[in-house]
């Protein structure tokens, strides 16, 4: 590979990364035959797949794998335990060439349950099938450590290796050891707990070990139930401590019930010219595929149709035999000996909801990436979905907002910003003194601001504005109305942003009367537009707080015929302030600007007061 395919190459997979999201889920690298090569997991799918192509990397092994990449793919889930077992499903069902190198799949621990009368459980890399049973292997360690934790909690097995049998029990050949004392075994080497008791306990660990955890939680429930009706409380409080473990851990740890298996389930995304169909495959509980296809649409077929399209076609492309296939709707079609089941609720509803994420978040990295190769097509997109929202007559390219500032009517100033495009253009920015109004009269202010500002741009011959956007709500836009349409005669559009009781914009008007138009706040839209609103009022602020800093600064100390600025700066930095000078005596005066000056301020300020 030359050194500008690598370059190309590592310019492909970046932009990727800064694509993907930052939600749990389970990673893909592919070699450039198409081949999976390494699976991974993350909290965080950007910050992880990010931190391989960092220049500071220095592990051999990471740069190996990194030289052999040539494609991404994800899925997203929902929670990092959710991520750790699709990994885990993915990692069987391809065996990439790198998870054995980085990761050692040969050494994989497994868990075993020994084939003692009081069993033991540990973990263990060493496979003898004469000792016990072994569960696993587990490709994660804090997976297999979270099974065993949960167990130890529950049912507190014994650790000691010593071979321990029913009759050296009987016999008294056993003491009790340190676990005992602290509480980490019920003492069944003493008699402390029946035999029974503990073989029941070991049968239920093997059931969590299994996945069956189901069963086992409407076991307990029901005993639990059972000792309450028999005012057996402390029993019943001892199997709700275990009830509680157990629901916690299967909430964390699965991706799916291990009811279903052998399960197809697609979803489908679509706008007006492309559809992204995802694909779920479950086996044994667990999510062992998923792809999301992007079909663009030729004769503005509906979404039944291609949802038809995209089940034979994948079906056939991953040799899927599923007798279930779970969809969001009828897709009014018949296979044979396939079952289409349309959920409401439960886990295979969550699996169709999770197929819909994965569909909607392709969606949203194509579009992103579009986006980045072309930075204008984003602006053009928010531009005609404004231009909908409002019925503008055409694409708002240029928006002008106003905002007035003033402390009780003092040093009254307004503002207007312009964005182009969408994005601000700063050099089109104006701020005014506010001349014609006297006292706090806001709506005053607006008008006399409004009518100057477009007044000078009709005599300049200078664009007007497809939109102006008022910094309030609808008493603002009638003001402006006012100028604009009534007195100009000018047909520019005008809208509002309102603020709710916590002085957060939360509405946007338009129209004559004002009515709220439906946006989502946290949409890229909203978000813009509160962009020019917050930069309306920051730039008005600032406005107002320099012009009121250079009234501040000019003291009464500039009204004093003879002392200059060099003077007057000299008393300030001495004396921190005019009232500090006006209080000083002609010696402290004259000590820092000599004696002829001093005499001029100390009389002026003496002659003023007793005037």
């Amino acid at each position: 590979m030359t050194r500008e395919e690598n370059e190309k190459r590592l310019a492909y997979l970046k932009g990727i990364v800064a694509r993907l999201p930052e939600k749990p889920g389970s990673y893909q690298y592919y070699d450039e035959t198409g081949t999976i090569i390494y699976v991974g997991k993350a909290k965080n799918l950007k910050a992880r797949v990010s931190s391989y192509f960092h220049a500071e990397v220095d592990r051999f092994k990471t740069k190996v794998l990194v030289s052999k990449i040539h494609d991404i793919s994800y899925t997203v889930v929902n929670t990092e335990e959710d991520a750790l077992l699709l990994e885990n499903e993915l990692i069987k069902k391809y065996n990439p060439r790198y998870n054995v190198l980085l990761k050692d799949g040969k050494t994989y621990p497994s868990i075993c349950v020994t084939n003692e009368p009081y069993p033991r459980i540990f973990k263990t890399r060493t496979i003898n099938k004469k000792w016990g049973t072994y569960y696993g292997p587990y490709s994660h360690i804090s997976s297999m450590y979270a099974v065993l934790e949960l167990i130890n909690k529950l049912y507190h097995p014994r650790t000691c290796r010593q071979p321990i049998t029913r009759e050296g029990i009987e016999a008294g050949k056993y003491q009790v050891c340190l676990e005992y004392h602290i509480k980490n075994c019920y003492g069944p080497c003493i008699a402390r707990q029946s035999y029974e008791a503990y073989q029941k306990n070991i049968l239920q660990a093997r059931e969590i070990l299994k996945g069956n955890t189901r069963q086992i939680l409407r076991d307990m429930r029901e005993e639990m139930m059972q000792l309450a009706e028999e005012l057996r409380f402390e029993e019943a409080e001892e199997i709700k401590r275990r009830y509680l473990l157990i629901d916690s851990f299967v909430s964390k740890s699965e991706v799916v019930s291990h009811t279903i298996d052998n399960v197809d389930v697609f979803s489908i995304t679509s706008d007006d010219k492309t559809a992204y169909i995802n694909f779920i495959h479950v086996s044994n509980g667990a999510i062992n595929q998923s792809f999301t296809f992007e079909y663009k649409k030729r004769l503005n077929e509906t979404e039944v149709e291609l949802l038809q399209l995209g089940i034979v076609e994948m079906r056939e492309r991953f040799k899927s035999s599923s007798k279930e296939i779970v969809v969001p709707f009828d897709p009014e079609m018949e296979l044979e000996n396939v079952t289409f089941t349309i959920p409401q609720r439960g886990d295979k509803k969550t699996l169709l909801d999770l197929s819909v994420m994965n569909g909607k978040q392709y969606k949203f990295d194509r579009l992103k990436q579009a986006e980045k190769l072309n930075p204008e097509q984003k602006q053009v997109r928010l531009m005609k979905e404004l231009q909908e929202k409002l019925g503008l007559p055409k694409l708002p390219y240029q928006i002008e907002c106003f905002d007035n500032s003033n402390i009780s009517g003092t040093d009254a100033v307004a503002a207007c910003v312009v964005f182009k495009k969408m994005k601000p253009s700063k050099r089109d920015y104006k701020h005014y003194n506010i001349k014609t109004v006297t006292g706090p009269d806001d709506y005053a202010s607006m008008k006399e601001v409004v009518r100057r500002r477009y007044t000078r741009l009709i005599e300049e011959e200078e664009p007007l504005p497809d939109l102006i956007v008022a910094d309030g709500g609808k008493g603002q836009m009638e003001v402006i109305r006012e100028v604009i349409q009534d007195e100009m005669n000018l047909d520019i559009p005008i809208a509002g942003l309102a603020k709710n009781d916590h002085h957060r914009t939360n509405e946007l008007l338009y129209g004559f009367p004002p009515r709220v138009i439906g946006l989502k706040t946290d949409s890229e839209l909203f978000h813009v537009l509160t962009q020019l609103q917050d930069e309306v009022h920051r730039f008005a602020i600032t406005f107002h707080r320099e012009k009121r800093s250079k009234r501040a600064l000019h003291s009464e100390l500039d009204n004093i015929k003879g002392i200059g600025p060099k003077t007057r700066d000299g008393l300030l930095n001495a004396l921190k302030s005019v009232r500090r000078i006006r209080e000083a005596d002609l010696q402290t005066l004259s000590s820092l600007i000599g004696p002829s000056k001093a005499q001029i301020v100390f009389d002026y300020f003496h002659t003023e007061n007793e005037t």
